[in-house]
């Protein structure tokens, strides 16, 4: 079976599943790399070795590494968001579908993944340097604003618009600084911060 791309109607290239099964390992690779050695060192042919693949083969499927950190970075992300919308809810619909301290609750579990929070810490220093990958940050957090956004219109369907707005940027900039104290990166944890965050980012969300 051959891993060649096959065109699509739109004229975007579609992997065999063979393709998009090894698209996915070098992705995994190169996740590794990021989070192990950082982007300065995270180069082809390091992540390259790291997939056991030759960088010929590689660059079949990211032509650059420009290309592979972008692809990387918008799978990780998109992750997140899967996370946060499955403990949301649906944006449509009009009921609660959570309680706030639940949603807090899953979102800091991701925190408990410390190769998570290093691959963040990487795509924060990315993007405060490459405007393709600040483009993919400032996407993603604006999605990430909306959701939290919609599920507060649903707790205060009454509220005006830019306070449901106020209130989800200030609930994301909480719950994202957090993450450099409960890592370990920038300060220690303990279990008496983890209670008044929970406490304090609910309230964001319940109003």
């Amino acid at each position: 079976m051959s891993d060649q791309p096959a065109p699509t109607g739109s004229g975007e290239p579609r992997l065999s599943r063979r393709g998009s099964i090894r698209r996915a390992s070098v992705l995994d690779a190169a996740e590794r790399v990021l989070v192990a050695k950082g982007n300065a060192d995270a180069s082809l042919r390091a992540i390259a070795a790291e997939a056991g693949m030759r960088m010929g083969h590689l660059q079949h499927y990211f032509a650059t590494r420009a290309d592979l950190v972008k692809a990387v970075l918008e799978r990780a992300l998109d992750r997140s968001l899967g996370r946060l919308a499955e403990a949301t809810g649906p944006q449509s619909l009009p009921a609660i579908t959570a309680d706030p301290a639940a949603v807090v609750t899953v979102l800091l579990a991701e925190q408990e993944d410390p190769q998570l929070v290093r691959l963040f810490v990487e795509v924060w220093a990315l993007a405060a340097r490459d405007e393709d990958i600040n483009a993919v940050v400032r996407e993603f957090y604006g999605r990430y604003v909306g959701h939290v956004e919609a599920f507060v219109q649903r707790q205060r369907p009454g509220w005006p618009a830019e306070t449901c707005r106020a209130r989800a940027e200030t609930f994301v900039a909480l719950v994202e600084g957090a993450s450099l104290m409960r890592s370990g990166i920038a300060g220690s944890r303990s279990a008496a911060m983890d209670a008044q965050l929970v406490q304090f980012a609910a309230e964001l969300l319940r109003g």
